[in-house]
């Protein structure tokens, strides 16, 4: 069945919304910029010869940036939709159905783990305690984010336009600004100090690639066909004077921490 996933834990938003935006997630979402992913590689020893496990890895955004560094990269993504993608569009990867919370890897198997905008999917305590275990000692965990740069005011208005939840129509299962590395030093697992890297990001657009952007987000993906069509709508009048190509600005945030022993 399409967003059948093999673990319950997986949000229905989640699971529905990924399966039924996969072609729009791999066209509109954004990749990740030079200087994050040079630095998750450095302070997480991604490299030629580290074992990698990319943690819901979508299409494979992340996932293609970490096998070019010749990293041994597993791929961990649990809708079928989303895997189907992700072997497309990085072929020879290993692609493996599963979730955070439950991962099929022996104990101190892994160099570095690596969880790209879907960390607040996750059930942190049990995926940090998972990750924990599959982690050789002085192994590392990164997770990043793209958020959008709503100082720009067009794009402030697109947020608003994408958050209709907040007139009751949608739940949205992520607020930007989180503190994580506070999340995750709080639970007193065995992980090391949590360190926080902040840096930019522009995607190039046009307006198709815009509404797939805007169509690919989980619970609008789940959406009545209706109900995403008066979106896309609305997304094409906001940028209706608009140049091609524009670029959508972005804010990405990356945090990283080690096993301890």
């Amino acid at each position: 069945m399409p967003g059948e996933v093999s673990d319950p834990r997986v949000m229905p938003a989640a699971a529905a919304g990924f399966s039924a935006g996969a072609e729009d997630y791999e066209r509109g979402r954004p990749s990740y910029p030079a200087d994050a992913v040079e630095l998750l590689c450095r302070e997480l020893g991604i490299g030629a010869g580290a074992r990698v496990i990319d943690l819901a890895a979508g299409t494979g955004k992340l996932t293609r940036l970490l096998v070019a560094t010749g990293a041994d990269v597993v791929a961990v993504e649990p809708v079928a939709e989303m895997r189907e993608r992700l072997v497309a569009q990085v072929p020879g990867v290993l692609v493996v159905n599963g979730t955070a919370e439950r991962l099929e890897a022996s104990d101190a198997s892994v160099d570095a783990v690596t969880v790209a905008q879907a960390f607040h999917w996750f059930d942190a305590p049990v995926a940090l305690a998972e990750i924990a275990r599959v982690l050789r000692p002085g192994g590392g965990l990164g997770l990043v984010w793209n958020e959008r740069d709503g100082r720009e005011p067009w794009v402030a208005e697109l947020s608003r336009l994408i958050r209709w939840n907040e007139r009751g129509r949608w739940r949205v299962p992520y607020t930007v600004e989180v503190d994580w590395a506070a999340r995750i030093e709080a639970l007193g697992l065995p992980f090391g100090a949590v360190s926080r890297y902040d840096t930019t990001y522009r995607q190039p657009m046009d307006v198709d690639t815009l509404v797939a952007r805007v169509l690919s987000t989980s619970y609008i993906a789940a959406q009545p066909v209706d109900a995403r069509a008066e979106l896309a709508d609305e997304v094409r009048a906001l940028v209706a004077g608009f140049d091609a190509p524009f670029d959508l600005p972005y804010q990405t945030v990356v945090y990283w921490c080690r096993r301890e022993p």
